[in-house]
């Protein structure tokens, strides 16, 4: 019974995810557009791509970003960090680069441990000045 409650929670939370037209389409209206990681499947590491238009930075204004990696519980597995930096993607307000372009990578692991999260999907959610963009990706082992 516990398992058919468990793939329940996790069908309903990937049929809750945005389509990726669904989801390019409320990105653009926003100036956001968050990528697919890649590799996906992965095994142990992911880089997370994801584009800010030049109108978010207009008037000196520095977004504040984050992104979050969770499983299909709903609970926080990680905080990536930005490509580059090596900052944690948590209320990171960014500075224009030039291109609108950025990364953020995760090794796989859990913080602060060597233990690598178990295989299955996961859904990683990036947050602009408040407005969310989620996408799914998968950990193969």
């Amino acid at each position: 019974m516990k398992c058919l409650a468990w793939a329940l929670l996790s069908l309903g939370l990937l049929l809750a995810a945005p389509t990726p037209a669904t989801a390019q389409q409320s990105q653009a209206s926003a100036g956001v557009s968050l990528g697919r990681n890649y590799p996906n499947p992965f095994n142990p590491e992911t880089w997370i791509p994801f584009q800010l238009s030049q109108q978010l930075f207009d008037g000196g204004h520095r977004p504040v970003v984050s992104l979050r990696i969770y499983n299909v519980l709903a609970q926080l597995v990680a905080i990536p960090v930005l490509q580059g930096s090596g900052q944690l993607m948590e209320n990171l307000q960014l500075d224009w680069n030039g291109s609108g372009t950025y990364v953020a990578y995760w090794d796989g692991k859990y913080p602060g441990t060597d233990r690598e999260a178990a295989s299955g999907v996961y859904v990683y959610q990036l947050e602009v000045d408040g407005q969310r963009q989620t996408q799914k990706m998968t950990i193969i082992k």
